[in-house]
């Protein structure tokens, strides 16, 4: 193992040599120091600790004497990899200490959705790494760890990375037909720091923000920790109910395009609409364009930042389902009266995201690679997306209905008879069988959670797609 750096502090402290045997046998025993680690040289030790080196070598001697480090001629100190002789020793624990958390942490949760694996893995959000262009993604990231400005080692530009804001206004404006410049563009570590860094930007405690009803979770925890109160407005088959909006809403959260969990798109009429309420209540709308890069069928739906006259749209996007999770990229759109404080709140929070990434994926946007990675995903989504809605709507029939779904990793299925609580102990059984997915139950926000299942298909093979749902029907008659 390389030599380590240690800890001993002598300010105050009597009997020098014995205090530095005592703080490092400590560290030993504790395990901070593991076995086989090379301990500093007694030279380099008595200097940094401004003592002789005598001071040093005894401590050193007395730690050898009981059998907690080895010194090899020629080579230096090593913990013994053998195990110290410990006798009657209890690992300090740190105090519980005064300080408490603010309430509202009580109630929010520490996700462990994906805390186990799965053979049979229904759940959402989640893409198929297996098919990330890894070998190609490591050379475009192993070139920009190598360049200028990685080697000038100095802090970057809040906005983000100039080559991929760039790169992702062509994109979106391409793809999407969002009209922004790369001025616009923020980059951010995904669409939670997005809606994070919005709501700095756009609330104070206490304002209300309108959230879809079922929807996205997290985005209401966020919102709450803030000191935001938080209302969900339902969802039928034509998105985001307007007329049910709060009046004094100062904020409008909402997924248009493939509206998480239901999966439905947002008609036009309805887009229209939330416009018009926006502008006569003085609102922001913020658009998740969730899932939109895979459709399926029906023509694409024009994003509410196109249609926005006024400014009042900020659009959201990320790459955690384009490309990987892990990559903590994402980006925000919003009107240039917001620029500016935008740019503060993303530098307040994390100054920015991490360079190598950033100019990697320009990189990959402006060859082309992203948008053939895209197609190519599109095709295998497209495949398991069919089979999941066939083998619903066929084998698990008497159980669920399928709600409508043309794009998207995701379906959801709404349970015909069975309740919450009667889904949730068939996906504990689901669970028990390899299988796991998300019960719709848990996307509830204010209004009686629904009965039904979400079931992802961008982590589940096609092969295993057909033996995961059988022994998901199995689990209803059990």
């Amino acid at each position: 193992m390389a030599r380590v750096q240690v800890h001993v502090s002598l300010i105050g402290r009597k009997e020098l040599s014995g205090e530095i045997y005592r703080q490092l046998r400590r560290a030993i025993v504790d395990g901070r120091l593991r076995p086989g680690e090379h301990l500093p040289p007694s030279r380099e030790l008595a200097r940094g600790l401004s003592v002789s080196r005598t001071t040093v070598t005894v401590a050193y001697d007395r730690l050898a004497g009981e059998g907690f480090v080895t010194a090899r001629v020629g080579a230096g100190t090593f913990v013994n990899a053998h195990g110290a002789p410990v006798r009657n020793e209890t690992k300090r624990r740190p105090v519980d200490g005064a300080l408490r958390p603010l309430p509202v942490w009580d109630s929010i949760p520490l996700s462990t959705a994906f805390a186990r694996p799965a053979q049979f893995d229904f759940r959402t959000g989640v893409p198929d790494a297996a098919l990330f262009p890894h070998d190609r993604w490591r050379r475009l990231m192993s070139r920009q760890l190598r360049s200028e400005a990685m080697r000038a080692g100095v802090y970057g530009d809040p906005a983000g990375h100039r080559g991929l804001r760039e790169a992702i206004a062509r994109h979106i404006g391409v793809a999407r037909g969002v009209e922004a410049s790369a001025d616009d563009v923020t980059v951010v570590n995904g669409t939670q720091q997005a809606l994070d860094v919005m709501a700095r930007v756009l609330l104070a405690p206490g304002d209300r923000v309108a959230v879809e009803d079922p929807g996205y979770r997290p985005a209401r925890w966020l919102f709450e920790s803030l000191g935001v109160r938080v209302s969900g407005v339902p969802v039928d088959e034509h998105g985001l109910v307007v007329d049910a909006l709060p009046r004094h809403a100062r904020l409008v959260y909402v997924t248009p395009s493939h509206q998480y969990p239901l999966g439905v798109s947002m008609a036009l009429s309805r887009r229209r609409a939330l416009l018009a309420w926006a502008e006569r209540n003085g609102a922001a709308i913020v658009e998740d364009d969730y899932d939109s890069e895979f459709r399926f069928g029906g023509r694409p739906i024009e994003p509410l930042q196109t249609l926005d006259t006024t400014g009042r749209v900020v659009y959201v996007g990320s790459f955690s389902k384009t490309m990987l999770p892990t990559l903590r990229l994402g980006f925000v759109v919003t009107p240039p009266s917001l620029r500016v404080a935008v740019h503060k709140a993303k530098q307040v929070t994390d100054w920015h995201t991490s360079m190598p990434g950033q100019m990697a994926l320009a990189r990959f946007i402006d060859d082309g690679g992203f948008a053939r990675h895209i197609r190519k995903m599109g095709g295998v989504y497209r495949a398991r997306h069919e089979m999941v809605t066939n083998i619903l709507s066929h084998d698990l029939a008497d159980h669920l209905e399928v709600v409508p779904s043309a794009a998207g990793l995701h379906v959801t299925a709404v349970a015909r008879s069975a309740s919450a609580e009667e889904i949730g102990a068939i996906l504990r059984r689901a669970s028990d069988a390899g299988v796991e997915l998300h019960e719709l139950s848990r996307f509830a926000v204010d209004a009686p959670a629904r009965a039904g299942l979400v079931l992802g298909y961008g982590a589940i093979s096609a092969a295993h797609i057909e033996e995961g749902l059988r022994r998901l029907r199995s689990c209803f008659g059990a």
